[in-house]
């Protein structure tokens, strides 16, 4: 199964917050509707950052009360492994695994098309395991 199979299955529309948006303006956006847990942070055609709940929790560390009238580019993540729509879920299983992310943002051509989440891919390979094990199974009783 691929990143585009994943992009298919789900409402396809990126989240995203320009970098000058104060930390309380992303929170409303987090918040919902509809809840979601990252906001990619864009500038033009560019994808900057991504700003993660994880994120607005460490910004209380450092800026405790003033937070909210922060820019979200002063909290962002800025190193962000993204993922193509060609991508199998194991790949971006262990992209995910090994960066600590939580979030991808799919990038074609340079441009932003989506975003997955651990859970939608967990989904997926869950899927993919009941098909596999679907798949086993009659060939056993075919076998048989």
């Amino acid at each position: 199964m691929t990143v585009a199979s994943i992009l298919r299955s789900k409402a396809n529309e990126v989240h995203t917050i320009l970098p000058w948006k104060s930390v309380r303006e992303a929170i409303r956006q987090l918040g919902g509707p509809p809840r979601i847990g990252a906001l990619v942070v864009t500038g033009g055609d560019r994808t900057l950052g991504i700003l993660t709940e994880r994120d607005i929790v460490r910004g209380l560390t450092d800026y405790g009360s003033d937070l909210l009238e922060v820019p979200v580019e002063k909290i962002m993540s800025r190193k962000v492994p993204t993922c193509a729509p060609t991508d199998t879920v194991a790949r971006v299983m262990r992209i995910m695994t090994e960066s600590r992310f939580r979030h991808l943002p799919v990038v074609y051509r340079g441009e932003l098309v989506g975003i997955v989440s651990i859970g939608d891919v967990v989904l997926a390979r869950v899927k993919e395991t009941e098909l596999e094990a679907a798949v086993l199974r009659d060939l056993v009783i075919a076998r048989s």
